[in-house]
This record gives C-alpha cells, sequence and structure tokens, in this order.
C-alpha cells in the first residue's frame, strides 16, 4: 500500500516519500502538446497550495520537484495534496448546520427549537406553513421527507434539515443557493472573499502568501530511503506503550522483519509487531514471545483486540488445530512459575481463550501447558456435579499428575490443584503489616519494587529506611526509565488535597479520593530522590559526548513523556498535565468532524463550559443554548447525523476577551455521543482548536487536533485557564453510558475531573521534559545555553572540580548563571531542545521541538520526547532483568 506508508511518513515526520508519490509518465510529444504548462509554472502553483495550507518545500524537495515533468509534476502534486488534505480535514466538507456560522446563528436557541417543534408535529401537505401562512412554500425534502416551508428557514444558510438537522441530498432544491450567493461565488458556507487573494487583502491579511497574521509555516523534506525502516525501528524500540494510532502505522510500516531490532523492549509493541510478520514467519514465535502473556498479547492482536489486554477482543479466536498446538508448545517451553504466574494474572482472558486451545487434548505431549491451565480453572481432580473432571487414569490425567509430582510449590486442595502466586504472597504481607516480608519478595524484582516504592517508604518504620535505599540502589540499574521517572514524582509529590485514579481501561470512571497520606519524610524522600536521578545521570553520562548544549527554559511546562497506549493521536506529541499558553488571538474556534459508519446513526456534540475561580458554573454554550451572552460563544448548530463521505461539522466560537468580562476562568470543551455510540465506531472523527479563523477552517490555523478513538463516549481534549493564559492537556476520555449524553447531565462530573487535573498537575512536583533534558545536557557537556523565559540567553559552564549531578542541580533549578550569550550559540549546539523551532541549529544536531515549523529534518535529526527517555535505557544485554514482565513500563 504506497499511499498508506506514505501518508504514514507524511503525517509523521513530515517527509514526502516522493517515489511513491510520483506516477509513471512516459513523455510524448502528445503529451507536451496537451499540456504546455511548463514545470516551472507548475512548482510556482504547488508552492502556493503548500503555503495555504500552511507547509513549504524544503531545498531538496525543491529541487526534485523541479528535475520532474510537468505532468509528473501535476501527478505528485496533485496526490501530496490529497494526502496532506485528508490529515487536515480539509478533504472533508467542513461545513456546519448554519452556512453563514458565526453570523447567521439564532440568538434565541428556544424559538428556534419550538418553531421546529411546531413544524414537525402539526404541518400538513398542500397546506399553509403554520409558522407563516404562506401557501405553496411547503415542500418535502430528501432523503427525511420532512415538510419544510422555504420562507421560514433560509436554505442559503442551512446545511441540513430545519426540522430533523439531519444532513439532506446535496442536490435537494430547498439547498440551492440564492442568485445573490451565486453572485459573489458564496457556495456551501465557503466565502469567496476569505478565499480569494482580493479577500484575503480586504480582511486584513499580511503577507504575500496570504497567510493570516502570526501563522506559522512547517517544512516539507524529501524523505530519505531508509525512511520506512527507521520509523518503524523508533517505534519497535520506544520504552513506552504505544497508542492506537502508532500501532496501526506500526503496521503499516514493518514491512521486513530484517528491520527488527535486536530488543523490542515494550511487549505490546512486540505483539503487534509479531502479529504482522508471523503469518510468514512463525519462527518468530519463540523469539518475540517469552512469556505466556506474550503469546496472550499476540492472540488478541489476531483477534482484533487490544495487545494492552485492557478489553477483550469483539470475536473469538478461530484457529486449525496446527496453530493451536504450535501455542500450545510454547507455552510448554516456558518455565513453569513463570507460566503459571502469568496465566494468574490474566485469569478471565486465559479462561476464554482456552476454550479455543483445548489445552486437555495434547496433555500427554504438552504437560506442562495442562497443568497450568488446571491450576487457572480450578479442575476437579475427581467426578463433579458440573463441569468436566481429570481423570487420574487417562493418559492425560497421568501426564498432568506426573508433571505436578517435579513442582513441589503445586498443592491439592479440595481435589483441585493450587498455587500461591506472588501477587498473593505480596498482598498478603502488606495485609499482615509485614512491610519488611514485602519488600524481601520484592527484592528479585527491580520494577515491581520501584512502582512499590512510595507504598514501602510509607509502611516501613524509620529505622528500615536504610535498608529501603540500599534495596533501590540495587534495583534502579535494570528498570525502565519510564518506571524511574514516575517514581521520582510520586517520591517528591507531598499529598493533596485529592487523588485521581485512571484504571488501566480506556474509559476514566471519576475516580478520585480524599489524599489522607501522610507526607514522606524529608530526609527519605531527598534519599530516594537522590538515587533515582543519580541514576539517570549514570546512564546519560555513558551516551556520546556533546560539545554544547542549548535548552529552552519554557520545556518546564512540558510533562516527561509516559505511556501512551491511552493517548489521543494529536498534531503535538504532549503528555497529560502538560501546559502551554493560549494563543494572543482575540478568537479561538473549536471545531468537531465526524463520519457515522454506514447503517449506523452516531450523534455527536461539541460542548463548552464556562466555570469561575471557585469552579461555580457560569455558564454552557452546546445545541440547547447556541450563543452565551451574545457573542462571548456562539454555536454552529446542532447535526444529529453524519453520513459519509461528507460527514458532520460542528463548530464553537470563543470570544476571550467577552468571557473574562462575565467572569470566567475555566473553560472546558467536551465531545459527547448524544446516543452512546463509541467513538471507536466512526469511520473518522477529530476534534481540535483554530487561532483566530479567517475562514471556516483553515488547517494552517489548527493549533491542536485529536482523533476520537477508543471504546469511550465522551472525551475532554483540554481546559483553558483564561487568568493564567495557559491551555492544559487532559485527554481524558470519561464514562457515559446511555442514550441523551449531554454537558448538562455531565457537567459536575466533567468539573470534577478538570479541577483535580488541575490541583494534580498544577501543585505536584512531576518530572518536566525540562528536567529529562538537563540531565542529558549536564551529563554529556560542560557548556549548557539557555534561553530564559524572558528571551534572554544565559550560559552555565561546569566547573573542572563540579561532579554531574551539582551540575545538573544547579542547571535544573536555573541558579544563577555563568555567563550571558546570545541567541546565536544555537547554530554551534549539538544538541537543542526548544519549544519553537525558530533557531538555526547547526548540520547533524540533535533537535527536540514541540513546533519544528522550519527546521529540516534532512539537515538535522529532529527527535521526539519519547526519544529523550529511550535513550536512557539501560543495554538489556548487561542487565538481563530488564526482559522480565514486571519490568516492563505501566500507566
Amino acid at each position: 500500500m504506497p499511499d498508506a506508508l506514505a501518508a504514514v511518513l507524511l503525517r509523521r515526520k513530515r517527509l514526502v516519500d516522493a517515489a511513491r508519490l510520483t506516477p509513471p509518465v512516459r513523455r510524448s510529444a502528445w503529451h507536451w502538446l496537451r499540456h504546455p504548462m511548463t514545470t516551472q509554472a507548475g512548482l510556482v502553483a504547488l508552492q502556493g497550495d503548500l503555503i495555504q495550507r500552511g507547509l513549504l518545500l524544503s531545498a531538496s524537495l525543491y529541487r526534485y520537484c523541479a528535475g520532474l515533468s510537468p505532468l509528473a509534476l501535476t501527478g505528485f502534486g496533485r496526490t501530496l495534496l490529497e494526502l496532506l488534505d485528508t490529515e487536515s480535514g480539509r478533504k472533508a466538507d467542513l461545513v456546519p448546520l448554519f452556512r453563514g456560522f458565526p453570523e447567521s446563528v439564532p440568538g434565541n436557541t428556544e424559538t428556534f427549537y419550538v418553531n421546529r417543534v411546531f413544524a414537525r408535529l402539526l404541518q400538513e401537505a398542500h397546506q399553509p406553513c403554520v409558522l407563516c401562512g404562506e401557501l405553496r412554500t411547503v415542500h418535502a425534502v430528501s432523503p427525511c421527507a420532512h415538510l419544510v416551508c422555504s420562507s421560514c428557514w433560509d436554505g442559503t444558510d442551512f446545511s441540513a434539515c430545519p426540522i430533523c438537522l439531519r444532513p439532506l441530498d446535496p442536490h435537494d432544491p430547498f439547498l440551492q443557493p440564492s442568485r445573490e450567493d451565486f453572485d459573489s461565488g458564496e457556495l456551501s458556507g465557503s466565502r469567496a472573499s476569505a478565499t480569494s487573494s482580493a479577500g484575503r487583502a480586504a480582511a486584513g491579511l499580511s503577507g504575500e502568501d496570504g497567510r493570516p497574521p502570526g501563522v506559522r509555516l512547517q517544512l516539507l523534506a524529501l524523505a530519505p530511503a531508509e525512511a520506512a525502516r527507521s520509523t518503524a525501528v523508533e517505534l519497535l524500540s520506544r520504552r513506552t506503550p504505544l497508542s492506537v494510532v502508532d500501532r496501526a502505522d506500526l503496521g503499516v510500516l514493518l514491512i521486513d522483519p530484517a528491520w527488527l531490532p535486536d530488543d523490542i523492549p515494550v511487549r505490546e509493541t512486540r505483539a503487534v509487531a509479531l502479529a504482522a510478520l508471523v503469518t510468514e514467519h512463525p519462527e518468530l514465535l519463540d523469539v518475540l514471545a517469552e512469556t505466556a502473556t506474550d503469546v496472550l498479547r499476540l492472540l488478541y492482536v489476531l483477534m482484533d483486540g487490544d495487545p494492552s489486554l485492557r478489553t477483550p477482543p469483539v470475536r473469538r479466536l478461530s484457529a486449525p488445530r496446527v496453530t493451536r498446538r504450535t501455542i500450545l508448545a510454547r507455552l510448554n517451553r516456558i518455565p513453569f512459575e513463570n507460566l503459571v504466574e502469568d496465566l494468574h494474572r490474566h485469569p478471565r482472558a486465559w479462561k476464554r481463550i482456552a476454550e479455543n486451545l483445548h489445552p486437555f487434548e495434547d496433555a500427554t505431549a504438552y504437560p506442562a501447558t495442562a497443568l497450568a491451565f488446571a491450576i487457572l480453572r480450578r479442575t476437579p481432580l475427581a467426578p463433579a456435579s458440573r463441569g468436566r473432571w481429570l481423570d487420574s487414569g487417562s493418559a492425560a490425567g497421568r501426564a498432568v499428575f506426573g508433571e505436578a509430582v517435579r513442582h513441589p510449590q503445586v498443592r491439592v486442595e479440595d481435589g483441585r490443584f493450587v498455587w500461591k502466586t506472588f501477587a498473593s504472597r505480596l498482598e498478603g504481607a502488606f495485609a499482615d503489616a509485614r512491610p519488611g516480608h514485602a519488600l524481601d519478595l520484592l527484592r528479585d524484582r527491580p520494577g515491581e519494587l520501584v512502582r512499590r516504592l512510595v507504598h514501602l517508604a510509607r509502611a516501613l518504620p524509620a529505622d528500615a529506611h536504610g535498608t529501603l535505599v540500599d534495596a533501590l540502589t540495587t534495583a534502579v540499574s535494570d528498570v525502565s526509565p519510564v518506571v524511574l521517572t514516575a517514581a521520582l514524582g510520586q517520591v517528591r509529590t507531598p499529598p493533596g488535597d485529592l487523588r485521581l485514579f485512571f484504571p488501566r481501561g480506556g474509559t476514566t470512571r471519576l475516580w478520585t479520593a480524599v489524599d489522607e497520606r501522610e507526607p514522606l519524610p524529608a530526609d527519605l524522600a531527598a534519599a530516594l530522590s537522590g538515587v533515582l536521578v543519580g541514576e539517570m545521570l549514570r546512564r546519560a553520562t555513558g551516551l556520546p559526548g556533546i560539545r554544547r548544549a542549548f535548552l529552552d527554559e519554557e520545556l518546564a511546562q512540558l510533562v516527561a513523556p509516559g505511556s501512551e497506549r491511552s493517548s489521543s493521536s494529536t498534531l503535538r506529541r504532549m503528555t497529560r498535565g502538560s501546559v502551554q499558553p493560549i494563543p494572543d488571538d482575540k478568537v479561538l474556534r473549536l471545531f468537531l468532524h465526524w463520519v457515522e459508519p454506514a447503517g449506523q446513526r452516531v450523534d455527536l456534540d461539541l460542548a463548552v463550559a464556562v466555570f469561575d475561580d471557585q469552579w461555580a458554573f457560569v455558564g454552557l454554550c452546546d445545541p440547547t443554548r447556541l450563543r452565551f451572552d451574545q457573542d462571548a460563544m456562539v454555536h454552529s448548530g446542532n447535526l444529529t447525523a453524519a453520513p459519509g463521505p461528507r460527514g458532520a461539522t460542528e463548530y464553537v466560537d470563543l470570544d476571550l476577551t467577552a468571557l473574562r468580562r462575565v467572569g470566567a476562568r475555566y473553560v472546558l470543551p467536551v465531545v459527547f455521543s448524544f446516543n452512546g455510540v463509541p467513538f471507536n465506531a466512526l469511520e473518522r472523527g477529530f476534534v481540535g482548536l483554530l487561532r483566530d479563523p479567517v475562514e471556516l477552517f483553515d488547517p494552517a490555523a489548527v493549533e491542536e487536533r485529536y482523533d476520537l478513538t477508543g471504546s469511550a463516549r465522551t472525551l475532554l481534549p483540554f481546559g483553558m485557564d483564561l487568568r493564567r493564559r495557559e491551555l492544559r492537556w487532559y485527554d481524558v476520555n470519561l464514562s457515559a453510558a446511555g442514550y441523551g449524553n449531554s454537558l448538562v447531565r455531565n457537567a459536575g462530573q466533567v468539573a470534577l475531573m478538570a479541577a483535580t487535573l488541575e490541583e494534580v498537575h498544577g501543585a505536584g512536583d512531576r518530572v518536566s521534559l525540562w528536567e529529562v533534558c538537563c540531565w542529558h545536557a549536564a551529563a554529556r557537556s560542560t557548556e549548557v545555553v539557555v534561553r530564559c523565559a524572558d528571551g534572554s540567553v544565559v550560559g552555565y559552564l561546569r566547573g573542572e572540580s563540579e561532579d554531574v549531578a551539582t551540575f545538573a542541580r544547579r542547571l535544573t533549578a536555573r541558579l544563577e548563571p555563568d555567563r550571558y550569550w546570545d541567541l546565536d550559540a544555537a547554530t554551534r549546539a549539538d544538541f537543542v531542545a526548544v519549544i519553537t523551532g525558530d533557531i538555526d541549529p547547526k548540520s547533524g544536531a540533535d533537535v527536540y521541538a514541540l513546533h519544528p515549523h522550519l527546521l529540516d529534518p534532512g539537515s538535522v535529526h529532529l527527535i521526539d520526547a519519547p526519544h529523550l527517555l529511550t535513550s536512557l535505557t539501560p543495554d538489556p544485554r548487561a542487565h538481563p532483568a530488564l526482559t522480565s514482565p514486571q519490568n516492563q513500563p505501566e500507566p
């Protein structure tokens, strides 16, 4: 699928796979006569189209395009623009209910609703309009057949039926534009004055390119030959679980098993890679499936399920006998204790799978597997009143009993095989107030010890704190950096008023509790933090040295990356809790677009709630209230269905000045599935934010966009604090079931969730991306340049007698600098980490930029935030414990 692969590279890396996008063209005199356009003219036109989308050609891509024939350039440009428009949403016809939005939105929502009800209940065919009394103005519209009066309802403004709010046939006479609209070129709600260069000038736009002031352009680069392989390896090597979109991208990118790296650290990623290759390369099963849980993840992926095992797959496994025996044989080769422990980690899932695997049919060949399932399913060893039982006299029974004799920990109780798992022993130790015994159990499982660090620190007596620090010092070298940063944040963050819990499931049932925990002793917290930070610095020291590092102080507003398995696909990859400044524009526009699957109606609603300083409700803007405080918030109208290919679109305009005037501080946009259909049933769907819109929808002005995925029915993407002028990423899927979901029903839940998120992330001391970058800079360089929030540039120089830990502490805390610098220091830095790529780094530098803009991937090595932690992973060959399941990153 060339287009799919090219689309992935374009979306993820802004790399253009020119070989896949350029059509084969036979150059003949006939073609040249029919297409007299020159390559230069076509290139100018392509650049103009890209600028309107907020993009520019890099030098290498420009040279490639200049070498194409006019016909080849035409085909290349069309395919490239089509991929870009599909990604941004521009290809979709993002037209709301009121095509003249925001000017034509009714000021009184109640009157609009009452008129719709009267027309629906009382209007009869061939009768005067019940609203205006006009004759011969009432006609049935297609396909809903509701009776609509063309005098009462303006067909030049509506894009759907005014009665049921469902999209109409585009050729229905009711939707035809008026003569005035036709003459002015205003079709489907798009104003010609906004799309033409003359209209842009009249609208107050500056610049020859016609872009709104402040819109930032981004560079498109020519993809190298190894782009697909390097991108696949990057995903395979990531130390955090992949999101749904990342897993789908990996399935497209991974073509050749030779691309597999020596180590795939995250087991969910292994399952995705194995599922893509196992059919043609079954030998990979022994290489990539080391544990029973690895096998279970593979089975889930093959059944179109989630490799994180959070939700059961939709369909059941239907495998031939050969495949079942292959799986049973792989399980039989796993050490028995590990096999039983793994089966008990996911008992319900394995019990369902066992119905298809039939482990007792091949018990003589695979006795360990059969015994493990007998323990899991509590199979009776004698005839029972219900269900099957294990006959000790049969060949299968003799094999299982013989295997049980080989394992002293297997006991018989009440006529069944039993096994006491590690988890039960650990929880029993905590329940019996024996934290010392719990610590002894955890010594052999470093990852689990670090995850339980705060629990142990509170449970152990003061005289055992030194023992805990020593145990942590021994364990940290074998633990994933994601687990270490999560533990560091927990150790440093004092208890607050509320605790917030995110279950493993993709949907959050509002789970908050009063935080009644005692704070950790200051000396113990400092000692534990020192061990964790010291380990990260030790690992960074082992990386290649750099002459100079250039860091942006604003990175402190971004939370260090963690698990991404439940994260939405976004334009800017940021971790939940990260903060960015609200654009200085007076008006922001929220947008929602979705397409329902064939045969199923999906009614999504975009709503916005505003609260004051104390989280008291101020007002809302949703389909029940299209305008709030006149123009402070304006909704584009409710669409109740989204048939393809056009789908449905809703907008909300936010006037930030007017909102502050009415006492609003917190602004919370929410997406609801009104009729309870989960987001993963959509053909496509996304929600986002436009800054200072000039057109109805302008991809170049998109500040952020979230894809609607997962089994949730409610999404709280972000929240805005108007007083601090901050936008905080929430990315929370709230639970909602049944019909009639709306902001009115869930305002309290939304407010409590947002308030808790603000408290937890705003007052905590979690690890930031700034701190991760400081670890790299302090450990790998003696010269670090920092761009401060006020625009000044300062430098930190590591003294000859200064150790790495002291230098890192001074840099992280942003203490008094050693000297002042200028911005040109960035051009001579080997490692750069900034918010905005408005600098010109040296060729070959490693650069992290949240907004890369005109940074050329062909000149510098652009890295993402997860890479900054992935590079701090110890070599698993030097630390075999890293391959054990308990050391894998968890949320």
